[in-house]
């Protein structure tokens, strides 16, 4: 069995030299200033944190066209990053919906074990739903409408957090819901979503907004419109995903 090796700096600095490292995979690592030099990279597969993450192949600084070619294919990217008042928010949010529709339906098409499937061990589509119902919980419940216990048990928090934290927002990270069940929950939130949008103002988006969203992230102060952007890209980025995988599981 494959060594795992979780929460350390163990390998801070350090230097692998003729080292068999096919098939490794670093999830939520920082690498930076990683540099990988005469090595064998055939399928190396990078998905970066943030777009502008500078990525050099071979001294050829690639950022820019991977970005680039990001904002071609899905265009709702571009169109977020332009959005700046109340009803661009809205007008923006109606997109999102709209795909996300299409994502469901699409997936609706797949027998409900694939809808639970992991691909090359990531989130399955029922726990995409759950993770972006957690979104729109801490982003808009909490920190918005500053609900007290904002999270529904079916969310699904980012891996980073830890059990008991998912445990104290009241998380069952460990549930096995059906994909009905999640659908129900995730349908609710995203009305809520809808909500939000459908009734806040330009000056309410300026507002600031204070809460401790996790007890391992601590008291952050945001505004309005950063939290509705949060929910926003969340959306944005886990369809990509979802659409990568279900191509996946639909060519089986």
């Amino acid at each position: 069995m494959a060594m795992e090796h979780t929460h350390t700096d163990a390998f801070r600095g350090a230097r692998f030299h003729v080292v068999d490292l096919s098939g490794a995979t670093f999830r939520e690592c920082d690498l930076s200033g990683a540099r990988i030099v005469g090595s064998l990279v055939t399928d190396l597969r990078v998905s970066r944190h943030a777009d502008d993450a500078r990525v050099l192949v071979d001294d050829v600084d690639v950022t820019a066209y991977v970005s680039a070619e990001l904002d071609r294919r899905y265009p709702e990217r571009v169109q977020v990053r332009a959005v700046r008042t109340a009803d661009d928010h809205r007008a923006m949010w109606d997109t999102v919906e709209s795909l996300w529709s299409e994502t469901i339906a699409r997936a609706e098409r797949l027998p409900e074990p694939l809808r639970h499937e992991r691909v090359d061990d990531e989130w399955s589509f029922v726990e995409t739903l759950r993770h972006l119902t957690f979104a729109i919980d801490l982003w808009v419940g909490r920190m918005i409408l500053d609900e007290p216990a904002p999270c529904h048990r079916l969310g699904l928090p980012p891996t980073d957090i830890t059990g008991q934290d998912a445990a104290d927002l009241g998380v069952e990270v460990s549930a096995r819901p059906s994909y009905a069940e999640v659908l129900a929950v995730y349908d609710g939130r995203r009305a809520t979503m809808r909500r939000v949008v459908a009734g806040v103002t330009d000056a309410q988006l300026e507002e600031i907004r204070t809460a401790a969203l996790t007890a391992a992230w601590g008291v952050e102060s945001h505004s309005v419109d950063d939290c509705l952007r949060v929910v926003l890209d969340e959306h944005i980025a886990h369809r990509r995903y979802a659409l990568r995988d279900l191509a996946l599981l639909e060519a089986r």
